[in-house]
């Protein structure tokens, strides 16, 4: 198994590497932002460790970018940042895990092979159907490259659509999944806003399966 360790504390960065090719990886370290990039483009590696705060680019932007390219290398996150919404930011920017420093060596080695296990696979941080395109970490929808205001609950019903290409979801379904359980919300709710989002994003890319529910039209 290959490794990238990108860390610009020399000190830790060595001793990830040490750590990591005593329990039999091979390991590639790189201290900036920028290189790092480059040999994750190039390297073709089964795993990455990212810092946060490095030179040049800063690790949120350098997952972002390896997934706008479809880069698909499982990123484990290392950040001195604590905060809740750092590690929302971390998983948000295409992250698949985050560990705040000061780390257990063990804790990181089991979250890495866990990463491992899991292989690499399609987990896009911009989701696309059709010229549809509905960014989480940003709240954003475009549609045939125009920017769409959406209010919130008009983005959650497209993004639960969105994660369901080619599907038929129930009003129930929808009801359940985008609607707050505690309150009880009438049926025709979600007629009320599959029309509201028809008329931002076009009547076409939203269909009516009579007595089954909605689906987002074919590509």
């Amino acid at each position: 198994m290959r490794l990238l360790v990108v860390e610009d504390e020399a000190r830790l960065a060595a001793a990830l590497q040490r750590g990591l090719q005593a329990e039999g990886f091979a390991v590639d370290v790189s201290g900036d932002g920028q290189d790092g990039l480059e040999l994750a483009r190039h390297g073709g590696y089964d795993a990455m460790i990212l810092d946060v705060m490095l030179p040049r680019l800063s690790g949120y932007r350098v997952v972002r970018q390896l997934r706008a390219e479809q880069n698909w290398v499982p990123v484990l996150m290392l950040s001195a940042k604590d905060g809740e919404y750092d590690q929302a930011d971390g998983l948000d920017c295409g992250a698949d895990d985050y560990l705040t420093k000061p780390f257990s060596y063990v804790v990181l080695l089991a979250r890495l092979r866990a990463l491992l296990r899991r292989g690499v696979h399609e987990r896009p941080v911009v989701m696309r159907h059709g010229d549809v395109e509905l960014d989480p970490a940003e709240r954003r929808v475009m549609v045939a490259g125009a920017e769409v205001t959406l209010t919130a609950r008009e983005f959650a019903l497209l993004e639960y659509l969105i994660r369901r290409p080619g599907e038929v979801v129930s009003k129930i379904e929808l009801l359940d999944h985008v609607w707050d359980a505690a309150i009880e919300t009438a049926p025709n709710a979600v007629e009320v806003y599959v029309g509201y989002l028809r008329r931002k994003i076009g009547r076409e890319r939203l269909e009516t399966v009579r007595g089954a529910g909605y689906r987002l039209a074919a590509r």
